[in-house]
């Protein structure tokens, strides 16, 4: 089943990534710094044996921030999988384990944002609250998404919401798109401008054509 201890190895690794200078995400630094990432092992990102355990630990994450306190926080799910995965591959099952985890959902979706996929104002829910989702594997092709493991994170929309109410948003997003191109060597096709494009085509990392590509995702 799922653990929300994860053995050593997971903590270390996460801890690693995210812990190296050159990590472009300073979200996350700021949530390892201040103890506010909570990792939970999955067996397998293809099998929905430990879905309900994930969609608890989501619940017990929303009851747990004060978005008064805590500006980065996330909850990473590790799913202990030893093959590389193709992109493509990858990206179906990041959809099938949030369409699954939709389906146990027993609560309306967040009214703030779209449960279309299409909709520039899509953003994933679970619990009644908007989440952005993104996808790590060891087959990506961006470096800063590549992880050991298939890996889902998921951050509140409330932490970006609290950046543009307070007038950080863009310079946040400008720095974290400097650093990206540093350390990965080229700019992130798939990234848009908050609301200019669904973020759907965001969460797997995977280049696609936004023309020609549709997300799988039914909201239920």
């Amino acid at each position: 089943m799922a653990d929300e201890t994860p053995n050593e190895s997971s903590q270390d690794m996460i801890r690693a990534m995210v812990s190296n200078a050159a990590f472009p995400c300073v979200g996350a630094k700021t949530a390892l710094a201040q103890n506010d990432i909570r990792i939970v092992e999955a067996r397998s990102i293809f099998c929905p044996a430990d879905d309900h355990h994930i969609l608890e630990s989501l619940y017990s994450f929303i009851e747990s921030f004060d978005g008064d306190k805590q500006t980065f926080r996330s909850l990473i799910v590790v799913f202990k999988d030893a093959e590389t995965l193709p992109e493509e591959v990858f990206e179906k099952c990041l959809w099938k384990r949030l369409q699954a985890l939709n389906t146990l959902d027993t609560c309306e979706w967040d009214k703030s944002v779209s449960s279309d996929p299409q909709d520039n104002n899509f953003s994933f829910s679970i619990g009644g609250r908007a989440f952005y989702v993104i996808g790590m594997h060891p087959g990506s092709s961006r470096k800063a998404r590549q992880f050991a493991y298939p890996a889902l994170v998921f951050n509140l929309h409330e932490q970006f919401e609290q950046l543009r109410s307070s007038g950080k948003y863009n310079s946040f997003r400008q720095l974290v798109r400097r650093r990206d191109i540093a350390f990965s060597g080229s700019s992130n096709p798939m990234l848009a401008d908050f609301k200019a494009a669904s973020e759907a085509i965001q969460y797997s990392g995977r280049q696609v054509d936004p023309n020609a590509w549709k997300c799988p995702f039914h909201a239920g």
